[in-house]
């Protein structure tokens, strides 16, 4: 018996401009009405959220920046943090601009986000975007790591984006969390343990839900740690090599309404 829906965002339920179809949106409705819970899991910080709330239900639970952050969606409040300790992200920044020169870093904070001078602007970042309503710093990293600090990004303009995730995760050294899920080099940091298959651990488990009673959808390497934890695992058709091979299934792609399509055989038929 499904009681949780788990599925990432970008790649997975979302089309590729963005937005949830109307046969998705139908669906996730539907599956909201049998008292199924959706929880959006995404990297994603909850700055760029604000349009996609209305989706996951009157359950109202998300799971942000790759498991950082437990989202009370109605309450518009953070009901936990899993940070990055200030003095370990300096650190391991440290290890990476020796291993990788040329890195440049930013910091996912539960209040905002800072970045350093050299690190390029993201599209969504940029004024009159939903990031007006949090706190965008441009600073050094010595200046700006704080204790709500949920999420560490490196990148680098040079290198592949596997042979960069790789160096990156030898320079951490377990210190913290290293995944990608971008096509570009940017690697995700979150504190040491911190995943998105942890963070969905935690909520069933003050839910009393089990591993077997989650169906879980992802395309990127940060979605492996979900999949695997699931009792049942969709990767997208479209999704990342590593991810396929991690997924008990592949469901049609986010261009096919690929999650639906599974709900509706799932829950809906």
């Amino acid at each position: 018996m499904i009681r949780l829906v788990a599925t990432d965002l970008d790649g997975t339920l979302l089309q590729p401009d963005g937005t949830v179809s109307p046969r998705t949106l139908e669906v996730l409705d539907a599956v909201d009405a049998l008292g199924v819970l959706v929880v959006f899991v995404t990297g994603r910080p909850i700055r760029w959220m604000e349009s996609l709330w209305q989706h996951v239900g009157d359950h109202g639970l998300a799971i942000c920046s790759n498991g950082g952050v437990l989202y009370d969606v109605p309450g518009r409040a953070v009901l936990e943090a899993r940070t990055i300790d200030p003095e370990v992200g300096l650190a391991v920044a440290e290890r990476i601009r020796h291993a990788v020169p040329g890195s440049t870093f930013a910091l996912e904070k539960t209040t905002g986000f800072s970045q350093e001078p050299a690190f390029p602007v993201h599209p969504d970042d940029r004024a009159g975007g939903e990031a007006n309503a949090f706190r965008v710093q441009v600073a050094p990293l010595e200046e700006a790591l704080d204790t709500d600090v949920v999420k560490l990004l490196a990148l680098h303009q040079e290198h592949a984006p596997l042979d960069y995730w790789q160096r990156v995760e030898r320079a951490a050294d377990g210190a913290v969390t290293t995944t990608w899920s971008s096509t570009n080099a940017l690697v995700e940091m979150s504190g040491a343990g911190v995943t998105k298959a942890s963070t969905l651990a935690r909520l069933c488990a003050e839910r009393g839900l089990d591993a077997s009673e989650v169906v879980a959808f992802g395309d990127m390497p940060n979605d492996v740690d979900m999949l695997r934890w699931a009792g049942s695992s969709y990767a997208m058709e479209n999704g990342h090599a590593h991810t396929r091979a991690a997924a008990q299934h592949v469901a049609p792609g986010n261009d096919e309404d690929g999650v639906a399509q599974v709900l509706e055989r799932l829950l809906l038929s």
